[in-house]
């Protein structure tokens, strides 16, 4: 315990006249403590739920390697240290951390997305769909080709790959659907790079479900 010390000053004064003592108590400060506190991470909402496999599906795991099988493909992923992949007797799978860090709360979510994508994929497959907005603007399919007339001064051709399907409808409505719904989203990302939707008449190729925010444009010279 901190104990208290007592000063005495003295001053001189011909005014007051007799010496005027003054005492000063002073106490040191107290020592601060730290205490340390193991931060426990969360349990991902996502990660946690279970992936319900249909019967249709083939699971095929092996350590870290997944190999998924359907009707429509057959993907495969592969699971960083930090998570793994239990099959349970239910028909479910479960992805679960191995160790408790930043990263493997991280991982433990998008992985278990990864994992229902891909069952999902092979049963009943993704799509996604594409609008082109423009004066002039079509798109056409040529064998293994989407050929895109976008305003430039030569058509733009883009090769499809050999999971993907593409199908044109009305010159200006494109869908893209697949079995990988990482690789229909980069297909379908590299359409609309050509020619993004601009905010003032809404020109350009966007998703069908995309809101384009429109600005007003310049107005004329009042007279």
């Amino acid at each position: 315990m901190a104990s208290s010390v007592v000063t005495s000053f003295q001053p001189r004064s011909s005014f007051l006249g007799d010496r005027n003592t003054f005492k000063v108590s002073t106490k040191p400060f107290a020592q601060v403590g730290f205490a340390s506190k193991t931060i426990q991470c969360k349990e991902s909402r996502i990660g946690k739920q279970p992936i319900a496999v249909p019967s249709n599906v083939t699971i095929a795991l092996e350590g870290q390697d997944l190999k998924v099988k359907g009707p429509l493909g057959e993907l495969a992923l592969t699971y960083p240290r930090e998570v793994e992949l239990i099959k349970e007797d239910a028909g479910f799978l479960r992805v679960k951390k191995t160790v408790e860090t930043r990263r493997a709360n991280q991982m433990h979510g998008l992985f278990r997305t990864l994992t229902d994508n891909m069952v999902v994929g092979v049963s009943k497959g993704f799509e996604k769909k594409l609008i082109l907005v423009g004066v002039g603007y079509r798109a056409t399919v040529e064998g293994k080709e989407l050929v895109l007339n976008l305003g430039f001064s030569h058509p733009v051709k883009m090769q499809i790959p050999d999971s993907l399907k593409v199908k044109v409808e009305e010159n200006t409505r494109i869908t893209v659907s697949g079995y990988d719904k990482s690789e229909i989203g980069q297909f379908a990302a590299t359409v609309r790079k050509w020619r993004p939707p601009e905010p003032y008449k809404g020109k350009g190729v966007k998703y069908s479900d995309e809101i384009v925010r429109r600005k007003e444009g310049k107005a004329g010279k009042k007279k």
